[in-house]
C-alpha cells in the first residue's frame, strides 16, 4: 500500500504501565508510542503550537457513537480540552450504539439523506451504501495525506490494509488491540482445586469439562463444564481459521466447508450428550451466560480478557479466591491456536464537501487522539480532575463518571494504538495485568487472522445471510440430536454446488487476490 511504501518500520512498542480506569467501560494501558502530535509543525497540525494555532478554530462536525448511559455534553470538559489542543470547535451528534445495528440504521438514513457530517463514524468500510458513494465520489482518498500524521502511523499495518477499498484509504480506523479479545477463559481455581493442568488440547479441554461438571468444584448443583457463550471460537480450532473464509493454497474456501468443521459440530454434540453444556445454550441470553459463570456453575466460557475480570471482580466479592484466567491457545491437529481480532471497532471517514485545508485539520484532530497524550484524555480525562497518578497508576475519580470519560464515549473517536489494552481492568493486580499480558504475548505468536476483513462480494450482500442463516441453524440442529450429521453433509453439498454460492465464492476470492496484489506488489 502506497502510504506504507514510504513509511520506514517503526521500532517496538515501549512497555505498558498499569492503568486503573472507568468500572463501567473497557480500558486501556498507557505507554510510549509514536510521536506525539505536533512533534513537527507542516503546517498540518492543529495542536502544533505553530501557524494553525494563530487561525480561528475550525468547527467540526462529527456524528459517533456511544455505549454509556448518557453521552459527554456539549461543554464537557474532556471535548474542551481536545478543541484547546487542537484549535478546534466540535459540533458532536452522539447516537447510541448500545444496539449497533440501531446505529447502522441511523447510519444508512444519514448516508442517504446526504446531509453529511465533515466526520462519520461507520461501522466498517464493507458498508454497502458508503461503498457505493465512495465508488460516486463523495468522500476523500485518504492515502496522499496519512503518511503525514506519525501518531496515526503507528496503528499496525494490518488495519490499514483490510480497511481499503480497491487498495485505497478512505477511512480511519478507530483502533484496537490485535489480540486479547474474545476467546476461551477457565477456572484456573477450579484446575487447581482438581490438580488439574491448563487444558493444551482439544482431548484436554473435553476431559478437563468432564471433571467441572462431575467433579463441581463450587459444589453447585447443575453445574456445566462450558457455557457455550462464544462457542464459535472452538470452530476455528477445529478449522484452524478466523472467520467464515479460509485460505488454502492462495484460494479461499468457505470454513464451513472444512472437514474440520464438521468434526467441531461432532464435538460439541458430544458436549450435549454428555450434559457438559446447558441444554438450552442456543437460546440463552448474554446475561444467562454470564450468570452460569459468575455463580460458580460452569468453568468455562468466552469473553475478551479484560471483560472476563469485570465478572472476577464482581465474583470476588462473594469468593476472593476465584480465578478466570484466559487462555493463550488450544490445539488441535494443526497446532495452537487462537482468533486474532481485526484491529478496529468502527471507521471514520470525511466526505468530499469539506475542503482540503479543513480535512488536514480533522485529520490533525485525529492524529492527536491518537497520541500519547491525546490517548490519554480520551481514555482517563484531565489528570487531576478526572483521575490522579498513585504508584504509577492511575486511579479514575468520580468526576470521570459524571463526565463520560473513557472508551465508551471518547475512546469510539481517539485511540492510541495499546496491544495491550485488553489486558487490563478497573481492580486488577499487577500479577493478573502481567499475566495477561504475557497471554497476549503468547497468542501473538499464533493468532490466526481473518483473511477476509474489508473483503465485498454484490451477491453475497443480497443473498449471503440467507446461507448463513441456513448453515447457523443446521449446526445447532445436529448439536441438539434433531438432525444428524449427514443432514449437514447434504447442506454443505447442495450450497457447494450453489450456482449463486460459487458466485460469492468468486467474488470474494476476485477482491483477496485484488488486495493480495496490492498490499504486496
Amino acid at each position: 500500500m502506497e502510504i506504507f511504501q514510504a513509511r520506514k518500520r517503526k521500532s517496538t512498542l515501549a512497555a505498558m504501565a498499569l492503568f486503573v480506569a472507568l468500572g463501567s467501560s473497557l480500558t486501556a494501558c498507557s505507554g510510549n508510542t509514536g510521536n506525539t502530535s505536533g512533534s513537527k509543525d507542516d503546517g498540518n497540525s492543529a495542536g502544533s503550537g505553530g501557524s494553525a494555532k494563530q487561525e480561528a478554530p475550525v468547527t467540526i462536525k462529527i456524528m459517533s457513537d456511544f455505549t454509556i448511559s448518557q453521552p459527554p455534553s456539549a461543554d464537557n470538559p474532556v471535548i474542551k480540552e481536545f478543541e484547546k489542543k487542537t484549535n478546534t470547535k466540535l459540533d458532536m451528534t452522539w447516537v447510541s450504539g448500545a444496539n449497533w445495528t440501531d446505529y447502522v440504521d441511523r447510519l444508512n438514513v444519514v448516508l442517504s439523506s446526504g446531509d453529511l457530517p465533515d466526520l462519520l463514524k461507520l461501522n466498517d468500510v464493507t458498508n454497502p451504501l458508503f461503498q457505493q458513494m465512495v465508488k460516486q465520489g463523495v468522500f476523500w482518498d485518504l492515502t496522499p495525506y496519512l503518511k503525514s500524521y506519525p501518531n496515526l502511523m503507528t496503528y499496525p499495518e494490518s488495519v490499514w490494509n483490510n480497511t481499503t477499498i480497491d487498495g485505497k484509504n478512505y477511512v480511519v480506523p478507530v483502533a484496537r488491540p490485535l489480540n486479547g479479545f474474545v476467546f476461551t477463559n477457565i477456572r484456573k481455581d477450579w484446575l487447581d482445586k482438581l490438580g488439574l493442568e491448563v487444558p493444551k488440547t482439544v482431548d484436554d479441554f473435553y476431559n478437563m469439562l468432564k471433571a467441572f461438571k462431575e467433579q463441581k468444584p463450587d459444589g453447585k448443583e447443575g453445574t456445566y463444564g462450558y457455557t457455550m457463550r462464544g462457542h464459535e471460537v472452538l470452530d476455528g480450532v477445529f478449522t484452524n481459521s478466523n472467520g467464515r473464509w479460509k485460505d488454502v493454497g492462495g484460494e479461499l474456501i468457505d470454513a464451513n466447508f472444512d472437514p474440520g468443521m464438521r468434526e467441531a459440530i461432532l464435538f460439541k454434540r458430544k458436549l450435549y450428550e454428555e450434559g457438559l453444556i446447558p441444554p438450552d445454550f442456543s437460546v440463552m441470553k448474554d446475561s444467562q451466560f454470564w450468570d452460569l459463570a459468575t455463580t460458580g456453575r460452569a468453568g468455562a466460557t468466552a469473553e475478551t480478557i479484560e471483560a472476563q475480570f469485570r465478572w472476577t471482580f464482581d465474583q470476588w466479592k462473594r469468593d476472593p479466591k476465584v480465578d478466570w484466567m484466559p487462555m493463550s491457545s488450544l490445539s488441535y491437529k494443526d497446532g495452537p491456536y487462537a482468533p486474532e481480532y481485526r484491529g478496529y471497532i468502527g471507521v471514520l471517514a470525511i466526505p468530499k464537501k469539506v475542503s482540503e485545508e479543513k480535512l488536514k485539520r480533522i485529520l490533525s484532530l485525529l492524529d492527536f487522539g491518537a497520541s500519547e497524550e491525546g490517548g490519554t484524555l480520551s481514555l482517563y480525562g484531565i489528570k487531576g480532575v478526572h483521575y490522579n497518578e498513585e504508584n504509577g497508576m492511575k486511579v479514575a475519580t468520580d468526576q470521570a463518571v459524571a463526565d463520560s470519560v473513557g472508551v465508551g464515549a471518547f475512546g469510539k473517536l481517539f485511540m492510541r494504538y495499546d496491544p495491550y489494552m485488553y489486558a487490563y481492568a478497573p481492580g486488577m493486580t499487577k500479577e493478573i495485568f502481567d499475566r495477561n499480558k504475557q497471554v497476549i504475548d503468547e497468542r501473538s505468536k499464533v493468532a490466526k487472522p481473518d483473511v477476509a476483513i474489508g473483503l465485498v462480494s454484490e451477491t453475497d450482500l443480497k443473498l449471503g445471510a440467507d446461507y448463513t442463516k441456513k448453515m447457523a441453524d443446521m449446526k445447532t440442529q445436529v448439536i441438539m440430536g434433531k438432525a444428524s450429521i449427514e443432514d449437514w453433509d447434504k447442506l454443505i453439498a447442495d450450497i457447494r454446488n450453489d450456482p449463486n454460492y460459487k458466485k460469492i465464492t468468486q467474488e470474494i476470492n476476485d477482491a483477496y487476490k485484488a488486495r493480495l496484489k496490492l498490499t504486496n506488489p
